[in-house]
């Protein structure tokens, strides 16, 4: 397995992002379910936790998707019931967006941080190394 150290261009990344494919290769077996990412890809070895904490940016981007789809069912509904804004039923759907978007949107957002991420800093080629067992006794 031949490592890949070119990163791809931003179009490709924010598209491969978007799919829930290693930003990487583009390899499309990067869940184990659909809330568990794999710790690497299985093509190209391409760890997905760059950092610890790595997480955060995609909570953020979640987490901004459901506000913005919020807003704009809020403002939608709003517009088009001008003057007389029923509001039981524009609440519910911006309820109903608030707790489906994050759940759906959960495994793009991961891959769609690890994109940027790459976009901001390119991969080095140690991150496609397997390191050894951290566990593991130290020899000696």
């Amino acid at each position: 397995m031949e490592p890949i150290v070119a990163t791809p261009g931003p179009a490709v990344l924010l598209w491969r992002g978007l799919t829930r494919r290693c930003p990487m290769c583009g390899s499309g077996h990067v869940f184990r379910r659909w809330f568990h990412i794999v710790e690497r890809c299985p093509r190209c070895a391409f760890k997905f936790e760059r950092v610890e904490g790595h997480w955060i940016g995609a909570i953020a981007i979640n987490t901004i998707a459901a506000f913005g789809l919020m807003l704009l069912s809020i403002v939608v509904g709003a517009f088009l019931t001008y003057p007389d804004v029923p509001f039981v039923p524009v609440a519910s759907v911006a309820v109903g967006i608030a707790v489906l978007v994050p759940v759906v949107f959960l495994p793009s957002s991961r891959t769609l941080w690890t994109a940027i991420d790459l976009w901001m800093t390119p991969a080095d080629p140690l991150e496609f190394v397997r390191a050894p067992d951290r566990d593991a006794d130290p020899p000696g």
